[in-house]
């Protein structure tokens, strides 16, 4: 009877629908070991091999899928050092093992300390010690590795980063101006896991922009999954804004919010999780301007949105932020329109060109500065 209700039990139950299978992974736990230090001779001196270590190395290419993929147990063990021996004295060291993860990977231990930030091809870090050998500091007796569960938290690296509220057009954006596949649909919440796309230009000239699911208010305090999403714009370089012109309404049970309490209200959710998101630069696209009516609320609010603390008073109190958004450019668009994309597309290969150099001047006032530095410490004096 009871292996009868197992299998009716089987049988009914749903196969979960491909959309909503986990794919795409950005947080992954651990645990690593080092090797045992091999023991010594006390009659010759002998001195035992070192344990082998754990490390990670950052790779372009890779996922936090084809980690797990690689590691079933999700448990790695270096292998011990060797035992010294009337013929090899000073045993052999252990076998490290070497992890390849995704760029833009942070590793963390059990109290969410902080061990390496991996954010270059070919970065490395060290995340399991292995044990010292038997020797006279030991009492020839080889010490056991490191030993200790670490958690990876995946921080996609983009340079330019979409955020807006969902049905907003982002992944309609983001599929005409690169290469990226995303799930498009005439309902909130069809991005739901981050997209990478690459923007191609005819002089090779390649910019990736990342799509993120939509923000809900809430976010900065992990509502909606909203810490998953909003720690991927910490790493790029440029923020993109998508604000629907006509506003949005997240159920019938939420209030209908215009385009500029949007806006703020974005503005508010990224000033809650990270104050210092709102200091990188930012564009701001207007969608659906192709629908009617959308020119008359385009000019009747640009100027606001040209200036957001001069319409400060006039926002909702839990909407109003400490610190506005200076936006480099507003573009109104529609995602629709290949033209408007096309504008898309060069006006943020114009914004990267312009940050670049301006980053490229500051670095160079820097280093000159330095440089007289230098030169007034051990510098020749003339007298």
């Amino acid at each position: 009877m009871v292996q009868l209700f197992k299998f009716l039990l089987k049988s009914t139950k749903a196969p979960a629908r491909a959309h909503f299978r986990p794919t795409f992974l950005d947080t992954l736990r651990l645990a690593v070991r080092g090797g045992h230090g091999g023991n010594g001779i006390p009659k010759y001196g002998g001195v035992g091999g070192q344990g082998g270590c754990v490390y990670f190395v950052a790779k372009e290419g890779l996922t936090l899928r084809k980690v797990v993929q690689s590691l079933k147990d999700k448990r790695v063990v270096a292998s011990s050092g060797e035992d010294s021996s009337k013929a090899s004295i000073f045993g052999r060291r252990g076998v490290d093992q070497r992890i390849e993860v995704p760029v833009g990977v942070q590793v963390y231990d059990e109290r969410q300390k902080l061990i390496a930030d991996l954010n270059e091809n070919d970065a490395t870090c060290i995340v399991a010690g292995g044990g010292v050998g038997g020797c006279t500091g030991t009492n020839f007796i080889g010490r056991p590795g490191e030993n200790r569960i670490v958690n990876l938290d995946l921080k996609l690296i983009a340079d330019v980063g979409l955020v807006g509220f969902p049905n907003a057009g982002k992944s309609t954006l983001l599929k005409a101006v690169s290469n990226a596949k995303p799930k498009i649909a005439a309902y909130p919440f069809t991005t739901i896991r981050p997209q990478i796309g690459t923007i191609e230009y005819k002089d090779l000239r390649s910019i990736t922009v990342a799509d993120l699911p939509g923000l809900i208010e809430g976010a900065h305090a992990n509502f909606g999954m909203g810490h998953k999403f909003l720690k991927h714009i910490e790493r790029t370089r440029l923020l993109l804004f998508m604000v629907d012109i006509f506003g949005f309404q997240l159920s019938p049970r939420h209030p209908h919010r215009d385009c500029l309490a949007n806006i703020y209200a974005l503005n508010k959710e990224l000033e809650l999780y990270d104050p210092s998101l709102l200091e990188k630069p930012s564009v701001l696209l207007l969608n659906k301007m192709d629908k009617e009516g959308a020119h008359e609320i385009l000019t009747k609010i640009k100027p606001t949105i040209d200036d957001l603390a001069s319409g400060l008073d006039q926002c909702p109190e839990e909407l109003r932020p400490k610190q506005v958004l200076k936006f480099e450019s507003i573009v109104p668009i529609s995602a629709m329109n290949s033209t408007k994309v096309v504008q898309v597309k060069s006006q943020l290969r114009r914004t990267l060109v312009r940050l670049a150099e301006k980053q490229f001047v500051v670095d160079g006032e820097e280093i000159k500065e330095k440089l007289q530095q230098r030169v007034s410490v051990v510098g020749p004096k003339v007298t």
